[in-house]
């Protein structure tokens, strides 16, 4: 007798529990559809100003990046996105400075964290909105975006050049005659304590 109660009861709450899941499924069946009708309104379609789909590097009007080859992004990068290929160059002052020769960024293994953007000294990267970025090889999600030629700095000319060696030779002759100095200073300084400890 237990049995066949304890089978109507089961049989019981299956029956109320399959209507509650009807009554979720017919309030769903008669409520308005929301459609977006993507790709016919990618033209008009207003993306969030915080949505982020692809690393760029912006350049301006006269084909010019902001990147100064300090690889704050590579470091910071969690997932190894980015890599950055640099050289060294001489500057029309004489100086070394880095300059940037290739920057990848693989977007098949981007989390989107923006790490990359927020530490950058230049804001020479952002995000943009361009998500449509299908392809059937991984391989060509790796990205180079700097992708304009790099160009090249400036030669000196023969009067930078001469200014330059003026300029080093100047902090030279300055550095020599400090030194000459403080020499002097020391040896007048011991020569002074000499006569006290001959007493």
């Amino acid at each position: 007798m237990g049995s066949v109660s304890e089978y109507f009861s089961s049989l019981g709450s299956g029956v109320l529990s399959l209507l509650k899941g009807m009554k979720v499924t017919g309030k769903e069946f008669i409520t308005p559809k929301i459609t977006e009708c993507y790709p016919e309104n990618r033209k008009e379609h207003v993306w969030p100003e915080r949505f982020r789909a692809q690393l760029t590097m912006p350049y301006d009007a006269e084909g010019n990046h902001k990147c100064i080859a300090c690889g704050n992004c590579e470091r910071n990068c969690p997932n190894g996105t980015i890599t950055i290929e640099t050289k060294m160059v001489t500057t029309p002052q004489g100086t070394k400075k880095k300059k940037l020769v290739n920057y990848y960024y693989d977007l098949g293994s981007c989390t989107f964290c923006q790490l990359c953007v927020t530490n950058c000294p230049t804001a020479a990267i952002e995000f943009n909105n361009d998500f449509e970025q299908a392809v059937f090889t991984r391989s060509k999600l790796v990205k180079k975006l700097n992708y304009l030629p790099e160009k090249e700095e400036p030669e000196p000319t023969p009067e930078e050049l001469a200014k330059i060696e003026a300029e080093r030779q100047a902090k030279i002759a300055e550095a020599k005659a400090k030194a000459a100095a403080a020499k002097a200073a020391k040896e007048a300084a011991q020569n002074a304590s000499q006569p006290e400890e001959n007493k």
